[in-house]
């Protein structure tokens, strides 16, 4: 009998699923609209029946299914339970119980990032490395932690959430957390946009910025790889900051390699050498320092991941 299982990523906009061979491999892809009104009560029916007219489809019956893994856009315990999660508007509930009640199928849940983790670990960037950490610098920045092949979650969930350590304690300007300094404000997209604008009416120099009404964190790196002065800084601060954070973890859990995924990493190397420049300089107690690279999966980290997690059970 033919094995399968499914990947699910919740996002606040829409939920992508990805349908997986025993083996691994990725068969088909599809997504729904995420219904967040009332609370959110609604997802993980809506998700249910379309995993059901995708068997039906396919014509699956429940022991052809290992599992579904599933990625959740908030702090996720190993059991699953959620605590809050502000995008979809959950709290106290436990999305893998109440999936798998409502399919009869085995499910596992993770936090959306640890599980984005997991899939450049097994696919992606992080391919034959068995401990990974992955930054996702998009709007937000977010984080996973792999040890030993194993998602670390933490007693609350919280493991991995590295866009929220603090940074600068001197920043003025609050994050959207309500904390001061976080990486999140240095290293995501809006984070380098603010910096860059930061720089620039601090400085009387010329910039190609300038002639930009408003202005992305990829107009400063478009600029930075042209050898704009002021855009140059902004990358340094990102650099700085991100390659810190990257020495404080190599020295709590000591990974083999860093990815770096989200729209940020569309930089390329100009990213992934500022950072590796920090992260060498702030790690002095080795000379074998671990590479820096960039994601591999794009979109579909979080489904490869949330896969994983159901073949890995």
């Amino acid at each position: 009998m033919d094995q399968y299982c499914i990947g699910v990523d919740v996002g606040g906009t829409s939920v992508k699923f990805g349908l997986f061979s025993g083996e691994g491999d990725l068969l088909e892809r599809w997504s729904i609209r995420t219904r967040t009104a009332e609370k959110g009560k609604y997802i993980l029916g809506d998700i249910a029946e379309s995993i059901a007219s995708k068997m039906e489809e396919k014509n699956l019956r429940r022991n052809n299914l290992i599992g579904i893994g599933i990625g959740i856009p908030g702090p996720t315990q190993s059991d699953g339970y959620v605590e809050v999660c502000v995008n979809l508007g959950w709290e106290d509930l436990n999305p893998a119980k109440e999936l798998q009640a409502l399919l009869g199928v085995p499910v596992f849940a993770g936090n959306d990032a640890n599980v984005a983790a997991l899939g450049e670990m097994w696919k992606g960037g992080g391919e034959g490395y068995r401990d990974v950490v992955l930054f996702t610098l998009g709007t937000g920045v977010g984080g996973g932690v792999i040890l030993d092949g194993k998602i670390l979650a933490g007693h609350r969930g919280l493991a991995g959430e590295l866009g929220h350590i603090t940074v600068n304690p001197d920043e003025p300007e609050a994050c959207n957390c309500g904390n001061h300094g976080c990486l999140e404000q240095y290293a995501s997209a809006t984070g380098v946009a603010r910096v860059a604008a930061k720089i620039l009416r601090e400085s009387s120099k010329d910039s190609a910025l300038r002639g930009l009404r408003r202005f992305s964190a990829k107009d400063v790196f478009d600029a930075a790889k042209k050898g704009d002065e002021l855009s140059l800084q902004a990358v340094e601060v990102l650099g700085k900051y991100l390659g810190r954070v990257c020495a404080t973890v190599a020295l709590t859990v000591d990974p083999d390699v860093f990815v770096i995924g989200g729209g940020v990493s569309k930089a390329g190397p100009i990213l992934t050498d500022v950072i590796s420049k920090y992260y060498k300089f702030y790690t002095p107690l080795t000379e074998k320092k671990v590479p820096v690279v960039l994601a591999e999966l794009g979109n579909d980290a979080g489904i490869y991941g949330a896969a994983r997690m159901a073949l890995d059970h």
